[in-house]
């Protein structure tokens, strides 16, 4: 799609700057810009050096309880996915089961993530009025629904 034109412009022809020095100013940055881009163009091609800085970014900004909360999820993954595996492998004869442990394991992820924004010190500005105790209330109140329902529906 073309840019759009100064609303003020009445020429159909965009006009050309009338000083010669501002443009060899321009051209004196594009290599310069284009430099700048393939170094990091270079570094976006090498995956792991992407994953290292994440990681050491991660390490150092993120504060223990966020991390731990980060472990949690991490295991619910796990579960979640050996849960599926296994219904795929040897069956799903009471599938009642699976949903209820599958839904269970989905469930608590939903939680868990719910009680990591809540209690991540970044978005404390969004969350003016929701203290860290009370964001963990809720989520152990919303845990025991959630398992009440779920070994209900096993029968």
């Amino acid at each position: 799609m073309p840019p759009k034109r100064p609303a003020n412009s009445n020429s159909s022809t965009p006009s050309k700057p009338t000083t010669t020095p501002s443009s060899s100013t321009q051209h004196t940055k594009t290599p310069s810009s284009s430099s700048v881009q393939s170094s990091s163009s270079q570094s976006s091609n090498n995956p792991q050096a992407i994953l290292q800085q994440l990681w050491s970014s991660y390490q150092r900004r993120t504060p223990q309880r966020v991390k731990l909360i980060d472990v949690f999820m991490g295991f619910l993954v796990v579960v979640g996915v050996l849960q599926f595996v296994y219904c795929v492998l040897v069956g799903n004869y009471p599938f009642n089961a699976f949903l209820s442990g599958f839904s269970a394991t989905v469930g608590q992820f939903v939680l868990t993530a719910s009680l990591r924004i809540q209690t991540n010190p970044e978005n404390k500005d969004e969350f003016k009025t929701v203290s860290p105790e009370r964001a963990f209330a809720d989520f152990v109140l919303g845990s025991l629904i959630l398992h009440f329902f779920c070994v209900n529906f096993i029968n």
